[in-house]
Formats: structure tokens, sequence, C-alpha cells
């Protein structure tokens, strides 16, 4: 509904759709603008927090700057539903333009079905905001046929399907599209071709990913990685300093298989929200990397802040979460991690609204094996007291360290290992046997990682060979039902990367040596 009434003594009214980011997700708005007779005034209600509030200055003088100032009536923005909280500055172009549609300025008809959202400037220049991804899904999901957005955004907004998206470098422009004098320009972009070539925006990694085959040595935590990488399972790298834990790591987002579009779309929009787009971006076409520093607080680490944004563990979702030196965090920060791991999601409460972040991530961690590193080296360089071993690697909790699938030691090096010719395998050829494996995963609905006790059943029951295998496990190693359950999802995803549709005593078997490692 958008219509303005021809007698200048009776209220001009107008509705333009818009919509308001909520974490990293988005609500469609209403923003209804109303010129009645009276006194001057400019009045916001509807729950709108200080930068939509301070978006009438900017909204005036950028009118003003068109040549359309705002007739001299007392006007009323209200932001609907009312008890929706509304924050940011993209709510500056709907009411500019519910202004100009109410004030005679531009016609009703022009901005049926049509969101639209962006920042003001004071010359009249519309500025790139963040979140149009989930606004432009919400306006979707309202039934709208399009949305107008910042130039630097249209790629970005472009990604919805069945969405037609048109960009706005200035208000100027926006009024002599309503006018008909002048058509914004389009803008549309392909994302499966964008997924298919890399062309999109890389996650913040920049550059080509690091090869596993300048890696030399270390067989099996390569191998770890590989199965890691195969059935998103946890990893805990531990070992002196120097030994690649940190070089092997930052290999890992090189062999996982290729975002989905629909994985790719929510790697986007918390992108987007959390204002990471660079200029002109459109989709997040590689796995996100995220090694945040170990003086990350909780926040940081969960996400929060006001507005809240979403913190490090949901900008490494679909990805991989690298947390070096693990026991250097602070114990209440690693702490935050228990429920994504198990749900995928945080959920954070605050007094009026409860916001969930995605957090499909997997974990990877490093660290030493004594507060000096160096116990267990050939050197024999380590002094620590065996208190003080038990003090340092107390400050990850057991519950933590539990939510760990595969746990392995990274040695140190010979001279003849590093100084030997040759490489190992290519990250090329790993990634190829890892999607052959999650290919196997998504035909049966889910990742080995994420599998739960019914699939665990179906497809995840060892033979007899695996269970006596299994049974003594439990008993040595003191496994609670969780660590049970993820041997049993790790000798799956190795059954996954041998082709093999049973799981048998040897998947089982180098299962509980990754189990057991590290311990």
């Amino acid at each position: 509904m958008t219509f303005r009434t021809g007698s200048p003594e009776e209220p001009m009214f107008a509705v333009i759709q818009s919509a308001a980011v909520q974490g990293v997700e988005s609500c469609p708005v209403q923003v209804e603008v109303n010129l009645a007779p009276g006194l001057p005034s400019f009045t916001v209600v509807g729950l709108a927090e200080g930068a939509v509030r301070e978006g009438r200055e900017r909204v005036l003088a950028a009118l003003s700057r068109v040549g359309a100032p705002v007739p001299p009536r007392r006007i009323t923005v209200n932001f609907a539903p009312a008890d929706l909280r509304k924050e940011g500055s993209a709510f500056d172009l709907p009411v500019a333009v519910g202004l100009l549609v109410a004030g005679g300025g531009a016609p009703g008809a022009r901005v049926e079905g049509w969101g639209f959202c962006g920042e003001l400037g004071l010359d009249g220049g519309v500025r790139p905001v963040r979140g149009v991804l989930a606004i432009t899904l919400a306006c979707r999901s309202a039934g709208l046929m399009g949305v107008v957005v910042p130039m630097g955004n249209a790629r970005e907004a472009a990604v919805v399907e069945g969405m037609r998206v048109l960009a706005a470098s200035s208000l100027e422009a926006v009024m002599r599209h309503l006018r008909g004098e002048e058509e914004l320009p389009e803008v549309a972009v392909d994302p499966r071709a964008l997924l298919c070539d890399g062309s999109g925006d890389q996650g913040g990694q920049g550059g080509e990913a690091e090869d596993l085959g300048d890696v030399r040595g270390h067989p099996l935590v390569k191998r770890a990685l590989e199965v890691a990488a195969a059935g998103g399972h946890n990893l805990l790298l531990r070992g002196p300093p120097g030994t690649g834990k940190t070089m092997l790591a930052r290999r890992l987002p090189g062999i996982l298989p290729p975002l989905e579009l629909e994985e790719a779309v929510e790697v986007t929009r918390i992108h987007s929200v959390a204002g990471l787009l660079p200029p002109g971006g459109s989709l997040v076409t590689r796995r996100p990397f995220r090694a945040p520093h170990h003086t990350l607080s909780d926040a940081g680490l969960a996400g929060g802040g006001n507005p809240p944004r979403p913190g490090e563990a949901s900008l490494a979702h679909r990805g991989v979460l690298f947390l070096d030196e693990l026991p250097e965090f602070r114990r209440h920060v690693l702490e935050v991690l228990r429920q994504p791991l198990e749900e995928g999601v945080l959920s954070i409460s605050r007094s009026r609204h409860a916001f969930r972040f995605p957090a499909r991530f997997m974990l990877v961690a490093a660290m030493n094996p004594c507060p000096c590193g160096y116990l267990g080296h050939p050197s024999d360089r380590c002094r620590c007291e065996p208190g003080h071993v038990d003090r340092y690697r107390n400050r990850v909790s057991g519950p933590l360290l539990d939510r760990i699938d595969l746990r392995v030691e990274v040695p140190p090096l010979s001279v003849q290992t590093l100084m030997q010719g040759g490489e190992g395998e290519s990250t090329r050829v790993v990634r190829e046997r890892v999607a052959r494996a999650r290919g196997r995963q998504w035909a049966r609905g889910v990742t080995n990682g994420e599998m739960g006790p019914q699939g665990l059943k179906e497809w995840a029951e060892p033979d007899a060979a695996g269970r006596r295998l299994l049974a003594e496990a439990v008993e040595r190693l003191g496994l609670s039902p969780r660590g049970y359950h993820r041997i049993l999802r790790i000798a799956r995803t190795i059954a996954d990367l041998e082709g093999d549709r049973a799981v048998r005593g040897p998947h089982v078997a180098e299962a509980v040596c990754y189990r057991g490692s590290a311990g």
C-alpha cells in the first residue's frame, strides 16, 4: 500500500518496504511516512535506535541537495512492526523515498513491489551498508519482486535467486528512476558460475591456498588432516615448537570440498552482516579460515556487542576455526565453544531479544606438550616440573577435549627428512579423495561429523572385529559415550575414504589411534 492524497489540507501518506537485520537474519519492515498539517517537525517512532534516528538529518540534507526539499509539514516516520528493534543506517534511503512519494516528488506506483535500503550522504550519494544479502532474502520472503540497493552492494544482493536488483549510486538517480526519466541499472550475477570459477570473494583468505605437497614428512598428520577434512571432524595437533603444526593447519582449507551454493549463501550472509565483504563483493566462494589471537574475548569468539555482531566462531561457519597455542586462550573463552561444537549454533540472549548465530565449523587446535614446549623432544631441553605440565594441560577442560575427534602428535623432523628431495601428494590429489568421501556422506544426507545416534546405528555399525576393538578401546582409554560415538564417526569416514560400504576392524583400529593420540 503506497498512496498520497491530493488535498493540501489532508495528510499525505506513503509506505515503503525494507527490512531490519537481526543477528544474521532479517525481518521485513514497513517504513510509513506521514505528512500532516501543523508546525514543521520530524518525528521518528517504531523502536528506532541511534543511527536510525540520526538518519533524519542525512535524509533532509540529501533531499535538499537533489532539489527535492520536504514540505513544511509535521512529518512522522514509523517503522512497523513497532516492537522490532531497528538499527543502522540502511533505512535512510527508504525514508527519503517515502518523503518523495508522500510529498508529491515521485509517483507511488513505481515503488510497489520493491524493497529499498541504503545509507545517504549529505551530498545525496547512496553508500553501501551491512547485511544487504540478509535484507534481500527478507524482501523475497515478503513476496517483493526486487530491491533497490547501493551500487556497492548490488552484486551481493544479486546472489539471491528470483529477485531483481537495481543499483543506486545517488538519491537523484533513484528520484529520476521513480519519475520514469531514467532507469536504474539492473545487476545480475550467476552464483553457480561464481562457485565454479572461484571468482567471488575469498572469505578473507586472499591468494591461492597453500599446497599440502610442500610439507616434508609427517605422513600420519597428513592422513589425520585428510580424515578430518573428509568427515568434518575436529582436530588437535600437539608437538614442540617449530614442528609444523600451524603450517599443516593452514593447508587444511585447501583440501576441503568446495562450498555448495546454499552453504556459500550462508557464509556470505554472515560476512555481510559483519561488514567483511569487500566493496563490490558478491559471493564467498572459498571456505573460511579464521585464526584469532589467544587474547580473544568471549564476545569476540561467540559474537556480541550492540547491536550483536557475529564472532569468530560464526565467521568460521562452514569452514575452519584454528586456535593456535590452545592453552593460552582464557578458559572461560574456550568453554563458549561447547554449544557450537555440539549444535552448530550459538545462542546469545539479551534483555529483549535472543539471537542465533550459525557456527558449524571444523575446530583445529594446536598446542605444545608443556609450558616450555619441549617435553619429549630428542634434545632433552625440557625442565618443566610435572605439576607445571599438569597445570598447563588443565587449562583446556576435559569436556572440551572430549569434543575434539582426532588428536595427533606432531613430532620434530630429522635432518634427513628435511633435506630429502621429492614432494608428497598435492592438495589437488587429496582434495579429490576428500570430495569423493564427502559425496558418499551427502548421499546419506549428512556429514559424518554431524551424524546423530540414528545415523550411527544405520551407517556406522562395525563388524565383529571392529566391535571387539571398540570394546577394548572403551575400557583402556576410559571413553565417555561421546568419545565412543566419535570413534564410530571417524571409522565411518575412514571407510568412506576407502570406498567401503561397511565399517570394518581396520577402520576402527585407525580411528582408535587418532582418538588415543595426544591425550
